[in-house]
């Protein structure tokens, strides 16, 4: 017997609703989509647009292309995964560390909050020399600014979530005889697990800003590494070509935190 058919008939078209609105809505996100590149193709071709200045899909593919014939595709994709993984999983997992640090110490919280404050104002991309300078020019002054990008966004949001915690369910925990440590894994993380989520959803974009920004200032390879040769040198098929690259992997690690979420969401539920 199958699971739906313990359901009533009107759940059973509730279902249906959903599962018909969530294939809307796909529909609609894929047919704009090609919409907006056949418009773009279209202009390019018809001359309504200087394709010199701002490409078209087709030239974009053949200079995919071109990248993927001589082996560099592949290197520069790889080259700026990899600083974009490893500034995302330091920045989250140190941010998060530091934002329980804060939460268990009320003290230092208020010690280091203006100081909080004011590095999450401070522009990241002017203290890009002086990392050049601290770490030298090579991947780790790139994840570095990667990690700058994200850590302070990342404390400030992980720290609210775990001070917005019910004083209640607290306080009810300290009555059985819970300590701190235990009052930290049985209510806080559990928690702000869904907020984690979303600073995991903010990190995905914010890693891509940090990691090509760090390759505008200083890299020999990655995408942004091709970005700035290709502007350098006026070929911008070269630039949409790693634009369009770049969105679709900020896409591709978007969909892998969505589906975390929806698994986590599924495991709360049972």
């Amino acid at each position: 017997m199958k699971k739906n058919d313990n359901y009533s008939k009107e759940y059973k078209k509730y279902l249906k609703k959903v599962r018909q609105k969530k294939a809307f809505v796909l529909t609609s996100q894929i047919t704009i989509l090609i919409a907006f590149f056949a418009i773009w193709e279209i202009l390019a071709v018809t001359g309504a647009i200087d394709t010199f200045i701002l490409s078209s899909p087709s030239r974009i593919l053949i200079q995919i292309g071109a990248l993927f014939k001589n082996g560099t595709l592949f290197y520069h994709i790889g080259v700026t995964l990899l600083e974009a993984i490893i500034g995302f999983l330091i920045a989250t997992a140190l941010g998060s560390f530091i934002a329980i640090l804060l939460w268990w110490n009320e003290t230092l919280r208020r010690i280091l909050d203006p100081y909080i404050v004011v590095l999450n104002s401070l522009p990241k991309v002017a203290l890009g020399p002086i990392l050049i300078i601290w770490i030298g020019a090579g991947m780790g002054a790139i994840v570095a600014m990667d990690i700058l990008i994200m850590i302070i966004i990342t404390i400030i949001s992980m720290l609210n979530s775990f001070i917005s915690c019910d004083k209640n369910k607290i306080l009810l925990l300290q009555s059985m005889g819970a300590n701190k440590f235990q009052i930290l894994f049985k209510l806080i993380l559990p928690n702000s697990l869904l907020d984690f989520i979303s600073v995991l959803k903010i990190n995905v974009g914010l890693t891509w800003v940090g990691t090509i920004m760090g390759e505008y200032l200083v890299s020999s390879a990655g995408l942004g590494y091709l970005i700035v040769n290709g502007s350098q040198v006026f070929k911008l098929d070269l630039v949409m070509a790693s634009t369009i690259i770049l969105c679709v992997l900020a896409a591709l690690m978007y969909l892998i935190v969505s589906w975390i979420e929806k698994a986590l969401k599924k495991s709360r539920a049972h």
